[in-house]
């Protein structure tokens, strides 16, 4: 926690002042989900460029969130609840300073949203509808329609921004490498997304660049992740300077629909809060023996216990009979679709579940504003690492963040913006030049690495499986050769492994079988730099976790 402080005290002493020195050039938002939607928004009347690798509202994983988005807006509740349930759940590493500053903003961006047109559920005297959702202590989770809060504000966003004349979009192409001038970003590589492996790169220059590209669930062979969220930009910003924090945490959501689709379609925790129960084959309920909140303990906790039932061969199954019955399809309209599309009728059937990546608490490190330690770059949503959720991400903290920071982000980035900026708009460069095609054997590249992640880097972990992983991972980003999917995804995948071999014990969604009590002495964030990669673990604990290299970096 001291450390934290201390790093961020270092931002505003040290680096506030570079950005007066800005490139000419757009500001820049890489990604079109909630962080970077919100973040330009609050940008205008700024001249701002979204860089969106689909269509608005296809390929972002705020579109599929469900639960919905947590505030201390009901009566009884307080930002000070709010952070405190933020830091249990976090396991002893959360950044208490985050946890409360984007508890206590809470409020304000919900009104935020309102005002964008988000159309959350209220009852008849214009309350909103709460829910309650595991290690929250108040039912604080706003909702849109039961589960589909992340549809729903993404397209009231996505009509704002196209409502915004200072908002530029630039649909269908993917950004490959910052481009580095003076110590600073001062511009990103890009190619159209239909392009990949032989279309030409396009150079665009910035004045600033947030990344905003969601998460890293593609690298794992079991996600509820979108194809897109394939963790790029964790490498291209390493390869720029920027430091990685907390990159071993990934939370594993305890209940995806298991039955063999890619992505697996979420099965919210609200279930679970209304009080559907995890039961196996045989009809047992499981949970009540590992955890005495039973189907609302941590995550962590849950999906270790669905992945212990699924290892002895009991399967394991959401059992929402008797709590939800024959109001399950108008109360949960989005899993009533994919279990009726599976054969399922959950209002009388048992749902199969599977733990499934859900959620990076780690990521690209950034201070309370979103700045990240390379001049000219911020991060914001849940490519970057905040603090907020330290191990384990407390349930509807995701979009929350999103908000918050991206406010953040917006605040910082305008209040060290020439005004003359609002009056330019760059146009992409053509580079000369053809892109280096993939390798024709990119699509069993993927698989394997998603493989290694899933069996290796997974929901319980081991030393030898790690060291494993990082032997599979390298050879694959050797065998890359020009493929900056593949490189990148692999250098990202790498990161994760290497702190996760690093941090010998478990604690929040990292869980070493080898190692299984947390440490005292190991409660404490970690950051890495690409440098540190290269470090072999046998150094002493405290040092490989906060790595004089990262920690002097960073801010």
């Amino acid at each position: 926690m001291a450390t934290q402080r201390k790093i961020d005290a270092k931002s505003k002493a040290t680096r506030k002042p570079k950005h007066a020195r800005r490139a000419e050039g757009d500001i820049i938002v890489i990604g079109a989900g909630l962080a970077g939607l919100f973040t330009a928004l609050k940008l205008a009347p700024l001249a701002v460029t979204v860089i969106a690798a689909a269509p608005l509202g296809e390929g972002a994983s705020s579109v599929w969130a469900q639960g919905g988005i947590s505030a201390a807006v009901g009566d009884g509740d307080t930002p000070a609840k709010h952070a405190a349930d933020t830091i249990a759940a976090g396991a002893g590493i959360v950044d208490d300073r985050i946890a409360l500053i984007v508890a206590a903003e809470a409020p304000d961006r919900i009104r935020d949203l309102l005002a964008y047109g988000v159309p959350f559920d209220r009852d008849l005297e214009g309350h909103f509808v709460l829910s309650k959702e595991a290690a929250h202590s108040e039912k604080r989770v706003v909702r849109v329609s039961g589960d589909r809060a992340g549809a729903a504000i993404m397209q009231s966003l996505i009509a704002a921004v196209r409502q915004t004349p200072s908002i530029r979009l630039l649909e269908g192409y993917e950004a490959e490498e910052l481009i580095m001038r003076n110590g600073r970003v001062s511009g990103l590589r890009l190619i159209r997304s239909a392009a990949r492996g032989n279309g030409t790169w396009e150079l665009i220059p910035a004045s600033a660049v947030v990344l905003a590209t969601g998460g890293i669930g593609a690298l794992y062979a079991v996600t509820t992740n979108p194809a897109y969220a394939r963790g790029e930009a964790i490498a291209f910003a390493a390869r720029a300077g920027a430091a990685i924090a907390d990159a071993e945490f990934v939370q594993f959501h305890p209940t995806a629909l298991d039955v063999g689709l890619d992505p697996a379609p979420l099965v919210t925790e609200a279930l679970r809060g209304e009080g559907a129960i995890l039961v196996n084959r045989h009809g047992d309920r499981f949970m009540t023996c590992i955890h005495p909140d039973a189907e609302l303990a941590p995550r962590d906790i849950v999906a270790r216990g669905v992945f212990a039932e699924i290892a002895a061969k009991r399967g394991a199954f959401l059992d929402c009979r008797k709590a939800i019955g024959d109001r399950f399809k108008d109360a949960y309209p989005t899993v009533y679709a994919h279990c009726q599309a599976a054969g399922i009728d959950p209002a009388r059937d048992l749902i199969p579940v599977a733990p499934a990546v859900h959620y990076h608490m780690g990521g690209i490190a950034t201070d309370a504003s979103g700045r990240t330690s390379v001049d000219g770059l911020w991060a914001a949503g849940e490519v970057a690492s905040t603090g907020l959720h330290g191990a384990n991400r407390l349930a509807s903290n995701s979009l929350l963040e999103a908000v918050v920071l991206g406010a953040r982000v917006a605040a910082d980035i305008a209040a060290n913006t020439p005004p003359t900026h609002s009056r330019h708009m760059s146009e992409p460069q053509r580079i000369p030049g053809v892109r280096p095609a993939g390798p024709a054997s990119r699509a069993a590249a993927l698989a394997r690495l998603r493989a290694t992640m899933t069996d290796h880097v997974g929901v319980v972990r081991t030393a030898a499986g790690l060291k494993t992983a990082l032997s599979v991972l390298a050879e694959i980003e050797r065998a890359a050769n020009g493929d900056t999917v593949l490189a990148n995804m692999a250098l990202a995948a790498r990161f994760i492994a290497t702190a996760a071999l690093k941090r010998e014990e478990s604690r929040g969604g990292h869980f070493r079988s080898d190692f299984p009590k947390a440490k005292p002495a190991l409660r404490m964030r970690s950051y890495l730099t690409l440098p540190d990669l290269a470090v072999l673990p046998e150094e002493p604990k405290e040092k490989a976790l906060q790595s004089p290299t990262s920690t002097a970096s960073l801010h």
